[in-house]
């Protein structure tokens, strides 16, 4: 009885230990003393390129509205939508209407003021010769009057006779003057009516290709008021919007790889050519202004297009993931782990970062040390690790 009491004893003993050592190794394997569970990768060495994302559309550079400077109506358009056209070629013209007879009117009012021009000029040099008789006449007269050889009277007459003929030179130099004056004013007449003339001929400013027709002939249209629209094919740029968070680095002259939405596989060289100034707050995006180094064929204005812009690249650098990056105490770092399972925070400093999330390690960390890149919990200095390869699981 007393064998039995004790081999009782020494089972019940044994499965408490069993029990007991149960609790002990999954309290050490997955209850709160487990180590934790962690993902983790090795610091290599590799070339990256940074580089910023962004979508825009094709926009036009120079873009140009060609239409009347007065009211009139449309009496031809020679092109349409499509064509190509050269800087002078004759894209449309308006109805003169009743301008060449004004310009008629003017031009006969023109030749009035230089017949009135030169009328008045002959009476001055008619006048001029009577003045300088008139005072010869004068002078002869003073000589004779010293010599008492005639009355005081008649040399009185003479030098009235001079006055006249100086006042008669001063009319006929103001009737000048006005007839001049006229001359000028129907010269800057007719001059305003040919220039009037020629701006009902409407013609391309420079090479480029029509986009729109807005008025047909027959249409009045106001001063202002566009026939056509064309572009310059050669200003076609890409108006791209891209993150603020990364747009502080882009700066005019950065390479850019633009790619067509119409046409995923060809990507075509270009380079930033202007970033603007105001920013969008409300979708928080910078513009950027991406021009092609070879416009591509056939590209359409309006079209969306892929830009990637290339901000630096290094060849042989220390690169981690951007995942393994912490923010802790206001410093960036990582937790690396040392040779006994446990995690440390290693502050680090950070230069390049690519689009796939790799990031360039400029100080902190060495080739081969190993990162924390997600942990089951969060975790804290001296903390007991185990790398794993999904947290998922057990």
């Amino acid at each position: 009885m007393a064998g039995r009491n004790w081999g009782k004893r020494i089972g019940m003993t044994l499965g408490a230990a069993v029990v007991l050592g149960g609790l002990v190794f999954v309290a050490l394997r997955s209850g709160p003393m487990a180590p934790i569970r962690v993902m983790a990768q090795e610091v290599r060495v590799a070339p990256i390129v940074e580089s910023v994302f962004g979508i825009g559309t094709v926009e036009a550079r120079r873009a140009y509205a060609v239409g009347p400077t007065v009211p009139g109506r449309v009496l031809r358009v020679n092109v349409d939508v499509g064509d190509a056209v050269h800087a002078g070629q004759v894209l449309a013209e308006m109805d003169p209407v009743d301008l060449e007879a004004r310009m008629a009117s003017a031009q006969a009012a023109m030749a009035r003021a230089d017949h009135a021009v030169d009328a008045a000029a002959a009476q001055v040099r008619d006048v001029e010769a009577r003045v300088r008789l008139t005072g010869r006449n004068l002078q002869r007269y003073e000589q004779l009057l010293g010599q008492r050889l005639v009355s005081p009277s008649d040399a009185e007459g003479r030098k009235q006779d001079s006055d006249a003929a100086k006042a008669g030179l001063q009319a006929a130099q103001a009737s000048l003057a006005a007839a001049r004056s006229d001359q000028a004013r129907s010269r800057a007449d007719h001059e305003a009516l040919q220039k009037q003339r020629a701006n009902l001929v409407l013609v391309a400013p420079v090479d480029g290709v029509i986009t729109a027709r807005d008025a047909e002939s027959g249409t009045t249209l106001v001063a202002g008021q566009s026939v056509l629209r064309l572009v310059d094919p050669a200003s076609l740029w890409v108006r791209t919007r891209i993150d603020q968070a990364r747009g502080g680095t882009v700066t005019e002259g950065q390479a850019a790889s633009i790619v067509l939405r119409g046409r995923p596989g060809e990507p075509h060289a270009g380079e930033v050519a202007r970033v603007e100034w105001l920013a969008d707050s409300v979708t928080e995006e910078r513009l950027a202004h991406v021009r092609f180094h070879t416009l591509p064929e056939r590209v359409s204005i309006g079209e969306l297009a892929e830009v990637t812009l290339r901000l630096g690249a290094a060849e042989q650098a220390l690169v981690i993931p951007n995942a393994a990056l912490k923010n802790e105490g206001g410093r960036l770092g990582v937790w690396r782990l040392d040779g006994e399972g446990r995690v440390a925070y290693q502050p680090v400093e950070t230069g390049l970062r690519a689009l796939d999330g790799a990031v360039q390690v400029t100080a902190g960390l060495a080739r081969g040390d190993l990162v924390v890149t997600h942990s089951e919990r969060e975790l804290r200095p001296d903390d007991a690790v185990r790398v794993a390869d999904a947290l998922t699981g057990r």
